[in-house]
């Protein structure tokens, strides 16, 4: 199933990491640098030009890649796309 994610992006439901709230998350040095990697890696991917609320990350097992989607849904109303499959 994909879900809806935030601007043109869905993604399927099987490959998300997980999804995390970016204001509660960024506090914490380790997933400051762990999204600047990200974007030096090429793997950040922005759903929004507004203010984020959330980060998605997903991993897809077929082409071994990563992916971070920055986006301005919430975390609880992604988290809530997921369930409804």
């Amino acid at each position: 199933m994909y879900i809806h994610i935030g601007g043109d992006h869905m993604v399927r439901s099987k490959d998300i990491i997980g999804i995390f709230n970016i204001e509660r998350t960024t506090v914490s040095q380790y997933t400051r640098e762990y999204l600047s990697m990200a974007a030096l890696r090429n793997s950040e991917v922005g759903c929004t030009h507004d203010l984020p609320r959330s980060f998605v990350v997903t991993f897809d097992k077929h082409d071994l890649s990563e992916k971070v989607y920055i986006s301005r849904v919430s975390p609880a109303t992604i988290a809530g796309r997921t369930e409804k499959g």
